[in-house]
């Protein structure tokens, strides 16, 4: 996995990854996330914190703990790192090229991907359809 790129996990796949919904990850994806965790090459956008604080405030997920402790937990997954936002991801997230869906927090993690050259780690339709165009590299779980 050394010379393979980072795995960006789309939000809903890192708290798949945490919670009893691992089984929602196919078992090709899963173990493609264990050698990212391994090779210490798994990383989140930073967006993604935010939303799932504003998930769990929502009440469209529910946690075990308080949303900060969950967040602090789960952050603390091996070879896990957080990619936070520099300006050219943000400059980068307001014009993707191609046709890309309009949801600000997806945008910012697919320009996280384009920076990092990653590949996004997700089951949304409209990222993959995206990967399709040939901006970024996505695999579906």
């Amino acid at each position: 996995m050394t010379d393979e790129p980072p795995l960006l996990l789309d939000t809903h796949a890192w708290i798949w990854l945490q919670q009893a919904d691992r089984v929602r990850l196919k078992r090709p994806a899963m173990k493609t996330i264990e050698a990212a965790s391994a090779a210490g090459k798994l990383r989140l956008a930073a967006i993604s914190l935010w939303e799932v604080a504003m998930l769990e405030s929502k009440g469209r997920v529910k946690f075990v703990m308080p949303c900060l402790a969950w967040l602090h937990e789960a952050l603390a997954t091996p070879g896990l790192a957080v990619m936070h936002m520099t300006p050219e991801i943000a400059a980068g997230s307001c014009c993707l090229p191609g046709k890309f869906h309009g949801d600000p927090a997806d945008q910012i993690i697919a320009a996280t991907a384009r920076s990092i050259f990653a590949t996004i780690v997700t089951r949304d339709r409209r990222i993959l359809n995206y990967a399709k165009q040939g901006h970024i590299t996505a695999m579906a779980i």
